[in-house]
């Protein structure tokens, strides 16, 4: 496995202005055709910084990735730092002026004397080409060590890095390509799920495969890796789990819990709607965000305030007074009532206390209570998600999706959950 390293250009990801989302995908692709990103550095737009991390890179890494820095303004010096790395310089290149050119006359703009620069390149470099916009990118070779110079924009670079530098990386080195699957799960805690599969991980590592725990708000993700391509290993294990974990695994790689949950709806001829109150109108935005959900899909009420649960999911007013707008008997009324309202087979009912005001010794900030009232039986959990106001809506649009498509599957979910 050859060496990469990734070096990201640019003050605006040292202060955080802009998140360095190209070395994160430049790493998954490139771990899918068995190369491995050793380093990622991160520095300024400055002469110093740039060939300071060009001369590391050199003496550790087979293949240097840089992205940044190629823009026609006066604070973009990487053409000019790497002509002075490779002891060369520019010359303009025919073809990327005609491209530039041809790039403002097809948008009705004016192409300035500053985006004529684009066109200049290091002469000692390979011109990649680059259809989605005016930096080409280049690529070097010194003694055993492949540099590549991309733009920052991140279509570009992928353009960049699909058309001209993985074709001819793959073609330069003899590599094994990475087999790996992602699954999807929702409801359980990274430490709970890893003592709840130890057995199959163990059994999964002893034959070479690896697994990795890819933790997020709401979401655990699993993705099985084998390095020597064994696909139909990395395949079995994953039906295995499949069946170990029915109620959290709802899906793999791309997947999204509103997906499958309108895939479920969908084969079951049925409809859902909501009625929601701490995540306003969260969960049906969720819901109707996927193309074809109208099939599916009738409404949802947001009841907000006490009035409009009594008002339009038919909450008793005494049910609220006894036990508050929290709680396990308000969210089962406000499913029973959305359901007759909107005329719906499955609806989904939330109230809690996002935060970070509210709480209480009883009923803490990210106290939620979720309902789902279905056609042969009703269900409540209740979860503490914790005073993050964002993550607690989050979590919650997660969780009763999850919830919602275990009861469609008639898959009981434990009234614990971590």
């Amino acid at each position: 496995m050859i060496n990469v390293e990734i070096i990201s250009i640019g003050d605006e990801l040292l202060i955080g202005q802009t998140i360095n989302t190209n070395a994160s995908w430049m790493g998954s692709r490139l771990a899918l055709e068995g190369m491995k990103v050793s380093y990622v550095a991160t520095i300024s737009d400055t002469w110093e910084a740039i060939t300071g991390a060009l001369t590391d890179a050199h003496k550790r890494s087979q293949v240097v990735l840089i992205t940044g820095g190629l823009g026609p303004t006066k604070d973009d010096i990487t053409k000019q730092v790497l002509c002075a790395y490779f002891d060369t310089k520019l010359v303009l290149d025919q073809k990327v002026l005609d491209h530039v050119e041809s790039f403002f006359t097809k948008r009705n703009r004016p192409m300035l004397e500053v985006n004529k620069m684009q066109a200049m390149v290091p002469e000692a470099c390979e011109v990649l080409f680059n259809e989605q916009g005016t930096a080409p990118g280049m690529l070097f070779e010194k003694e055993d060590t492949i540099f590549v110079s991309m733009p920052g924009v991140p279509y570009e670079m992928k353009y960049l890095m699909e058309t001209h530098v993985v074709p001819r990386l793959t073609n330069k080195y003899p590599l094994r390509k990475l087999v790996q699957r992602t699954y999807l799960t929702q409801g359980i805690g990274e430490s709970f799920l890893a003592e709840k599969i130890s057995d199959w991980e163990n059994r999964l590592r002893s034959e070479g495969l690896d697994l990795a725990y890819l933790p997020s708000p709401g979401m655990v993700k699993l993705r099985i890796s084998s390095a020597s391509g064994d696909q139909d290993r990395v395949a079995s294990y994953g039906e295995e789990l499949k069946k170990m974990i029915p109620g959290y695994l709802f899906g793999e790689e791309e997947d999204t819990l509103p997906e499958v949950v309108g895939k479920l709806l969908l084969q079951k001829g049925a409809t859902v709607g909501t009625v929601e109150s701490c995540t306003g109108g969260s969960i049906m935005a969720a819901l109707t965000g996927i193309s074809g959900s109208s099939s599916y899909v009738l409404g949802g009420l947001i009841t907000y305030s006490n009035d409009l649960k009594m008002k339009l999911a038919g909450v008793s007013g005494q049910t609220l007074e006894d036990f508050g707008a929290v709680s396990e008997e308000t969210v089962l009324e406000m499913a029973a009532g959305g359901k007759k309202v909107l005329d719906v087979d499955w609806c989904v009912s939330v109230s809690g206390i996002a935060g970070p005001l509210g709480g209480s010794d009883e009923k803490p900030v990210g106290t939620v209570w979720i309902a789902i009232d279905g056609p042969d039986r009703k269900i409540s959990r209740k979860f503490l998600f914790g005073t993050d106001r964002q993550r607690t809506v989050q979590m919650t649009v997660l969780t009763a999706l999850n919830l919602l498509r275990c009861e469609i599957l008639g898959i009981n979910i434990e009234k614990k959950q971590s």
